[in-house]
């Protein structure tokens, strides 16, 4: 898919191509995004671009002159519209809080640029549907954060897999278990609020999870699930949801879900289950999966990224798991670190990610995990939040708008 509006910043310097990027939202994926950029020259020689920090906006006090001093961006602003209408910037990177999400891809896009989005694009499935739209109406290149596709190990289970290694998959179970609303006095920040923040665990976490069951075993046809809201009041307060309220606060209603569990069945037969919890006690960041064949086993865990837990079937090939440690065999780990057991990092996977997004649009080719891949996340999540209504099975139906 080539973009059907020219990206007005374009240049060519030297054999690489100028890539103007523009950011929206300078948290800390913003500035995750920001660092990644900037490192990619010193990490890939061998690519055919060089991105450029243009303009960054964020609305909050301080921020738009952090930017420019300590990240590097040459202008900085607290009002988007600059980034989206700058003719500098080739690609937007959106890293707004959810719900801001469809207003901006639909700008950028119909300004002619090239999108990036955090996942899971917008708080609710109808909100990622017009987003999925207008970036396929544009034609220009689009993308969502769903990083975890780039971990190293996960890639080369993908390989695995394809080549027939682990047999015809029968089981498949993902989970993201997260801490980080676990505590009661945790603030009431927007991602506990439908409004603000749109739909709350299964669009903030199990969001990567089914991404990566389809990444890894395909399509989901079916699912039965519940949802559950643990934690029903929080203190109010400013600050990200990691802030800590008093117990002598004042307290608001949460209105979106702190945990989600479903069972599915796959395209091709296999059958999954999957949780995700933003206020389970236990596990710190514990985005996993477990995938299970004819011929063998492989799983792998966030908090342990540079780990992989492979089983082989046969009598020739022992019993038990083995653990597979990353490292340069495993491409682009030895982009950072060389040999075997140098361990990456989250932020690695966000660099990964954007690299491969960089490189697709100088070659003016689609990107995978696309606006398509979050549709179809989506679609899995409405048949979920269906099923906790009704009680029953529902079918996955692509929410696709043309």
């Amino acid at each position: 898919m080539k973009a059907t509006v020219p990206a007005q910043g374009t240049v060519l310097s030297g054999r690489r191509q100028r890539i103007g990027i523009g950011l929206i939202g300078f948290g800390w994926l913003g500035r995750a995004h920001t660092r990644s950029f900037a490192r990619l020259p010193m990490l890939f020689g061998e690519r055919d671009y060089d991105p450029e920090l243009v303009i960054c906006a964020d609305p909050a006090p301080g921020f738009a002159d952090e930017a420019v001093a300590a990240f590097g961006y040459e202008r900085a602003t607290g009002d988007w519209r600059r980034v989206v209408d700058d003719p500098a910037v080739d690609v937007v990177v959106i890293a707004a809080p959810n719900m801001l999400h469809v207003e901006l891809v639909e700008a950028a896009a119909q300004a002619g640029k090239h999108v990036f989005c955090e996942k899971p694009v917008g708080g609710t499935p109808e909100q990622t549907v017009r987003a999925e739209r207008a970036v396929r109406r544009a034609g220009v290149i689009g993308g969502i954060g769903f990083n975890y596709r780039w971990a190293p190990l996960v890639r080369y289970t993908a390989e695995l897999i394809a080549a027939g290694e682990l047999g015809a998959l029968t089981n498949y179970r993902g989970r993201f278990f997260s801490m980080y609303g676990a505590d009661p006095l945790g603030v009431l920040s927007w991602r506990f609020l439908l409004d603000q923040g749109g739909h709350g665990v299964t669009s903030d976490l199990l969001s990567h999870c089914v991404d990566l069951a389809h990444y890894l075993a395909g399509p989901i046809t079916r699912v039965v699930g519940t949802t559950a809201t643990f934690i029903e009041e929080r203190p109010l307060g400013s600050g990200s949801h990691y802030g800590r309220g008093r117990p002598e606060d004042p307290r608001g209603a949460v209105t979106n879900e702190d945990y989600a569990g479903m069972l599915c069945e796959f395209a091709d037969g296999a059958r999954g289950s999957f949780e995700a919890s933003r206020s389970i006690v236990g596990p710190e960041s514990q985005m996993a999966f477990d995938v299970h064949g004819t011929a063998g086993a492989a799983g792998w865990d966030l908090e342990a990224l540079n780990e992989l837990r492979l089983y082989r079937a046969g009598a020739d090939r022992g019993s038990g798991y083995t653990t597979v440690l990353g490292g340069e065999r495993f491409p682009p780990h030895g982009s950072f670190v060389p040999g075997s057991a140098n361990g990456i990092g989250f932020e690695d996977l966000v660099t990964i990610e954007d690299a491969e997004f960089c490189a697709a649009v100088a070659e003016e080719r689609p990107f995978n995990p696309g606006f398509d891949a979050a549709l179809a996340w989506v679609s899995v999540q409405a048949a979920l939040l269906r099923s906790a209504q009704s009680g029953h099975w529902e079918d996955v139906v692509s929410l696709r708008e043309d």
